[in-house]
């Protein structure tokens, strides 16, 4: 399956940054599947807009946890990686809390709303999805094709 990464630069040799703020699933490297969306990130990032390709072969052996549509699951699991929760998953699949529905995360998070006013709110009106490398046995199962500046 090809993958992509938006980023300000060229990303031969993805590695595993675990610093700076909370991501939906936690630190790792992030990809998307939706090449639209890798141009999005892409185009937010300075100077340059760059989108890397790979192609990503899954393993049995990997503790991959997949979510394949929004949940109480997955609002669970974002919200306690956005709290700084680690997890032993390798692989994490699944929908982006974007920025559209970031507030609600928080609301929720802060039990400002009920999981059901969340739910009401945080209706997609687009596909989403990531998939983040969490471990370097992760990062193993992709391989740089090329990069493309926009």
């Amino acid at each position: 399956m090809e993958i992509y990464h938006g980023s300000n630069v060229t990303v031969k040799h993805p590695q595993i940054i675990e610093c700076g703020f909370y991501k939906d699933f936690g630190f790792g490297f992030y990809c998307t599947s939706l090449k639209k969306q890798a141009i999005k990130w892409a185009n937010s990032k300075k100077p340059k807009h760059i989108v890397n390709i790979y192609e990503y072969q899954g393993s049995s052996e990997l503790n991959i946890l997949n979510f394949t549509s929004m949940s109480d699951e997955w609002l669970d699991f974002i919200a306690a990686c956005r709290n700084g929760a680690g997890h032993e998953y390798d692989i994490v699949e699944g929908p982006m809390a974007d920025d559209t529905i970031w507030d609600y995360v928080e609301d929720y998070m802060e039990a400002k709303i009920s999981r059901e006013a969340f739910w009401a709110l945080a209706k997609f009106k687009y596909p989403t999805h990531q998939i983040v490398f969490c471990t370097e046995r992760a990062l193993k199962t992709i391989r740089f094709i090329g990069s493309v500046e926009l």
